[in-house]
């Protein structure tokens, strides 16, 4: 979860005010919810939905096979046929 102490937390309405140990958002007059503060942001951009980090979360990747990334072959007619002389493009 992110927190507004963190260095790179940013209030878009410049609520926020930082009180001994937490931080107070003046435009609600509670402590900081970054989870629920629609106002919330980062500035490396890693600010997720609900409140989490982007820093500590990895990303998941898939592997491809080559059939998948090629996809359906496309059929020419007309102009594009004359142009590139083949009936089926991958």
């Amino acid at each position: 979860m992110c927190s507004p102490t963190c260095e790179l937390f940013k209030c878009g309405k410049n609520a926020a005010v930082y009180r001994r140990n937490e931080v107070w958002c003046r435009w609600t007059e509670d402590i900081c919810n970054v989870a629920n503060c629609s106002y919330a942001l980062c500035t490396k951009r890693r600010l997720l939905p609900r409140g989490i980090c982007g820093e500590t979360v990895k990303r998941k990747t898939t592997e491809r096979q080559p059939e998948e990334v090629v996809g359906p072959a496309i059929k020419l007619r007309g102009r594009a046929l004359r142009k590139i002389g083949e009936k089926e493009l991958f």
